[in-house]
């Protein structure tokens, strides 16, 4: 398949104000790995200026200024990526290989993922390869706290990147990256030093497009309710306040299902989670074992109410086969989520349950 036939990643680049998102972008786009890539920056205010920052070609970069490409701007969103396949196919540009969008420090990312996923006229030509999250080492904490955008920003993450890392003591390094792993436990993290990135942005890539079946199987045994005692202890010992106030409402849970699913039952569900709860569901992923096809599980991937086409494997990543769901939600308890597999996917409540903490 040719450069301009084969479906185009795309990176969305997202994180607070001061996160060091350019700073890392500029460095990821020195690597040879990005010599194909296509950039779209979007800026909040008339006058944008991080664009002028950006070390990278005219045929590489595209400005969406004046607004959020996550509200206001993503009709101009879909005409800029379908202008980019255009001049790519005509030769006027060199072969795109990869998308990085970066939004502004103030914004949700979920509706440039529904944009990817759900826009038919960007169908077939584009995919959504990951979420990358921006953490600033120093202010991150405070920004989790008092900012609801920056712990969303978290939670929808494939890759959580902590940037400013030489400026911390190892101890609140760790700290944070404890906390991080309660917000978002399925997302990896890595570290920048002095805004060197110790990942390619290439490799990021949720399980809608390429995720490593081994990373998939570990999935339940990364998420939990909460914090732990003795977590929740030292956030509050630390800074004062419970830690389910600082995650404002966030939280994780996984569940293991023993018995095969009816795919027909489950996908009602699927409709009625994404109908009725759709909005504060921040994250879902499954790997799901169904009994029309037994060794082929089925792998799922959801922002909100939106949900990827499912994704179906050639065989188990690994010798347990059973259904694996992890949710990232806002303001959801976990008794609810239990409730409606019992009542709209038809599954026995007694072959619901949580994972195997011992073997995590």
């Amino acid at each position: 398949m040719s450069g301009t036939d084969r479906a185009i990643p795309v990176t969305v680049l997202t994180g607070f104000l001061g996160s060091g998102k350019t700073t890392v972008l500029n460095r990821l786009l020195r690597r040879p790995s990005l010599a194909g890539a296509a950039v779209i920056i979007n800026e909040f205010g008339a006058i944008g200026l991080d664009h002028l920052l950006i070390e990278a070609s005219e045929e590489q970069f595209t400005l969406l200024d004046n607004g959020c490409v996550c509200c206001t701007v993503r009709g101009d969103l879909v005409a800029t990526l379908k202008a980019l396949d255009r001049r790519s196919r005509a030769g006027e540009v060199p072969d795109l290989t990869h998308v990085v969008i970066e939004t502004t420090g103030l914004a949700d990312p979920a509706p440039i993922l529904h944009t990817l996923m759900a826009e038919p006229e960007l169908a077939g030509r584009y995919y959504v390869a990951g979420v990358v999250t921006t953490v600033d080492a120093v202010n991150g904490w405070s920004t989790l706290d008092r900012h609801a955008e920056a712990a969303k920003q978290v939670a929808v993450a494939d890759r959580l990147l902590v940037t400013k890392t030489d400026l911390v003591l190892a101890e609140a390094l760790s700290e944070l990256q404890r906390r991080l792993a309660v917000l978002a436990p399925a997302a990896r993290q890595s570290l920048a030093h002095n805004g060197e990135a110790d990942f390619d942005i290439l490799d990021v890539r949720h399980v809608g497009a390429a995720a490593e079946p081994d990373k998939i199987a570990a999935w339940p045994e990364m998420a939990g309710q909460e914090c732990d005692p003795d977590c929740a202890r030292d956030h509050a010992h630390h800074h004062g306040h419970h830690h389910a106030h600082a995650h404002h409402g966030i939280q994780s849970y996984s569940f293991v299902i023993d018995e095969p699913v009816e795919w027909a039952a489950f996908a009602r569900w699927l409709d009625y989670v994404a109908a009725l709860k759709g909005e504060d569901l921040l994250r879902f992923k499954g790997l799901v074992h169904v009994t029309e096809q037994p060794e082929r599980p089925l792998v799922l991937h959801g922002v909100q109410h939106v949900f990827h086409p499912p994704v179906r494997l050639d065989a188990w990543p690994s010798a347990d086969r059973r259904t694996r769901l992890v949710f990232i939600v806002r303001d959801i308890a976990r008794e609810t989520i239990a409730r409606t597999l019992t009542k709209f996917a038809a599954i026995d409540a007694a072959s619901i349950r949580a994972p195997d903490r011992a073997a995590a």
